[in-house]
């Protein structure tokens, strides 16, 4: 009997481990790892990276109000200027994935990191997911500016 006892909390451990792992989604890393290539590819204005994270039917809401669909952020990026220096470095924080079947709702704060000045922009961004041929894609963005602090 003592050593069951003294065994039961490896026990334990391991049933622990098993509860992390199951809820460890790989959908989520999947969709995860697709926003930061994304960013990644946004901030090089990635052409092949936009037209694989956007949806035909694509609804952009921007952060001024504008709504837009795929072919004018992808016209926009083809009379983008080739010189980048001054293009932001976006990342995520805070990132929220909710998988449910084929849809995917991802919600995060987006970091616009200036890279002439030490100031960005952030803003909070909801993007809807399907999967779509074996590939999640965005069909529908909300992009809301953060208001800076004021002091």
């Amino acid at each position: 009997m003592i050593r069951f006892l003294q065994r039961f909390p490896i026990f334990a451990l391991l049933g622990a481990c098993a509860i992390v792992f199951a809820q460890d989604n790989p959908v989520e890393h999947e969709i995860h790892d697709l926003l930061d290539e994304f960013l990644a590819g946004a901030s090089s204005n990635d052409i092949e990276m936009h037209d694989r994270f956007w949806a035909e039917d694509l609804v952009y809401t921007s952060s001024s109000g504008e709504r837009y669909g795929k072919s004018e952020i992808m016209g926009n990026l083809s009379d983008s200027p080739e010189n980048l220096e001054d293009q932001p470095v976006y990342s995520s924080e805070n990132v929220n994935i909710r998988v449910l079947d084929d849809i995917a709702v991802v919600t995060f704060r987006l970091v616009a990191a200036e890279l002439a000045e030490d100031t960005g922009a952030e803003f909070f961004n909801t993007g809807v997911f399907q999967r779509r041929d074996g590939q999640w894609k965005a069909f529908t963005w909300q992009a809301t500016r953060i208001p800076e602090a004021r002091e």
